[in-house]
């Protein structure tokens, strides 16, 4: 029972932390926290040694039977898909809880971290459609509450924007799960992917449709992509890194999980045109980066352009693509926690994010060095610069879209190169130069603004640098995993996938075990 212990630990560790009988401090709740993380991360690096991974389907299976008339049962379980991201939940978590530090308010704080986290994993392992749902709710009102009590100026707007947003997530996600269960007549809400088989092609096209929304909300896709910016400007550091770096997943997991699989005949129907939403996607969030003068604001509209690869690689649905729409899941969780860490540091010391105010932070005597150079290493990691993670996943998105959708890889390759515009322009801005900082208080200096960054402070940014150059360097450390998973993911919709060629691919398809022709009278054409 490894998943329900890691469910159970973070929500045992809340607990005891808000009902201490005894005054806890800032330090100490926060040293609570750190140790039912911990324990957690153990927990989850003890699930990935005990995998098999030659086995294709769920394992640490694990089913109570909870509330019969509603077709609701306790099930957990993991594959290779789900496996990856409770670790990475996992590690962010943890990452999230140290850099939590002076805050306001703890009994409540840290607590409501914690309870994210657990209902995450709970999301990722749940084998039950209604119990996936209450622990995708779980994590709204949690979150609701550290961007509300703990955010910045705007922090009401924002933390009410995502509210909004997410409920009416949830509400789409509940009714197709509701709909999936009537309309096929079981009586059970346990997963199954042959669950809308009986059903028609309408059917299946308005209940994929309605979850396809509600995750895109998630995720989240352009047009409904306006509650992350706000979000991500008003939320502290911590919570920036949880959001992007975890919680976004939820998204893309349902996607893969409850679209692709559920309904493959009316996604490969549908896949043309997700394809081009993907590019949509990618190139909007890549422009609207460019424009942007807040550095926050920046690396939140790349995680729109960013999350649409995952997108594409699902609408193309052959296994090296959905190995690569997992690999990209992680890869942009360990980079995207990096920058908004690194971000998070740059307006610690200097008070402001203005790409028009900063210049010349890499200045090795008032500035931020070692700040810069890591930013410098998460910019090339985002770009895809090879050796680091962000190159591999995107590669093998790219490779295996492109065998499907010509154009649409090539135009979200575009998306790839514009990444490396954007942030060359932050970099430059920000780093280079001659230091200039324009003190946000009157009175203030730079020489009191700027200070240096303690070495217990960088451990964070060091530990997510080092996952990017390792599973860069050695992506099969992350793709023995899952490969099996996504090989064997939708077998049906494989088959289905002859009838979808696209018909440039048909026309130059060649049938190389046919005998030649012994009429030397017959000429052979390509």
């Amino acid at each position: 029972m490894i998943l329900s212990v890691l469910l159970i630990i973070p929500l045992l560790g809340a607990l005891i932390i808000s009902l201490w009988p005894a005054e806890l401090d800032t330090n100490q709740a926060r040293l609570g926290a750190l140790v039912t993380m911990g324990v957690s991360v153990v927990g989850s690096l003890y699930l990935v040694s005990q995998f098999d991974i030659a086995n294709p389907g769920f394992q640490f299976v694990e089913r109570f039977e909870w509330i019969d008339s509603l077709g609701l049962s306790y099930g957990l379980a993991v594959d290779g898909i789900a496996l990856p991201l409770v670790v990475i939940n996992s590690v962010l978590s943890f990452v999230s809880v140290y850099i939590s530090a002076n805050i306001k308010r703890p009994r409540l704080y840290y607590p409501l971290l914690l309870t994210i986290s657990a209902a995450v994993t709970g999301a990722f392992a749940a084998q039950n459609l209604l119990l996936f749902f209450l622990f995708y709710e779980l994590e709204l009102i949690p979150l609701y509450l550290l961007i509300a009590i703990w955010g910045g100026a705007r922090r009401g707007y924002a933390a009410t924007k995502f509210l909004i947003y997410t409920a009416f997530s949830g509400i789409l996600i509940l009714g197709a799960f509701l709909g999936l269960v009537f309309l096929s007549g079981s009586n059970s809400f346990d997963y199954n992917p042959a669950l809308a088989q009986g059903l028609t092609l309408a059917q299946q096209t308005v209940l994929m449709g309605a979850l396809l929304v509600g995750f895109g909300i998630k995720i989240p896709l352009v047009p409904f992509h306006t509650w992350l910016p706000d979000a991500h400007v008003e939320a502290s550091t911590p919570i920036s890194v949880l959001l992007a770096g975890v919680l976004l997943k939820l998204g893309t997991y349902g996607i893969l999980r409850f679209c692709v699989e559920l309904f493959p005949t009316a996604w490969l129907d549908l896949s043309p045109w997700l394809a081009w939403w993907a590019v949509v996607s990618v190139l909007y969030g890549s422009f609207a980066a460019i424009a942007q003068t807040d550095m926050k604001k920046m690396v939140a509209y790349s995680s729109v352009g960013h999350m649409g690869y995952i997108l594409l690689a699902a609408a193309a649905a052959t296994p090296l693509s959905m190995l690569g729409a997992v690999l990209q899941m992680i890869s942009h969780g360990l980079i995207s926690a990096l920058m908004f860490l690194l971000v998070g540091v740059v307006y610690k010391k200097t008070g402001t994010r203005d790409l028009t105010i900063l210049r010349g932070l890499l200045a090795p005597e008032r500035g931020l060095p070692f700040i810069g150079s890591l930013m410098v290493l998460g910019a090339m990691a985002s770009a895809g610069i090879p050796g680091m993670v962000g190159f591999i996943s995107e590669f093998i998105v790219f490779r295996g879209s492109f065998e499907r959708y010509v154009p649409q890889t090539l135009l979200c390759m575009v998306g790839s190169g514009l990444t490396a515009v954007y942030f060359l322009l932050m970099i430059n801005r920000v780093f280079f130069g001659r230091l200039s900082v324009t003190p946000p208080k009157f009175g203030e200096t730079i020489d009191t603004l700027i200070s240096g960054v303690k070495w217990r402070d960088r451990i964070p940014a060091l530990v997510l640098v080092l996952l990017i150059f390792a599973f860069g360097l050695q992506p099969e450390w992350m793709t023995r995993w899952t490969e099996a998973t996504t090989t064997a993911f939708f077998p049906t919709a494989l088959t289905a996938r002859t009838s979808a060629i696209p018909p440039f691919k048909a026309a130059s398809s060649v049938d190389f075990s046919a005998p030649l022709p012994t009429d030397p009278s017959v000429h052979l054409t390509s």
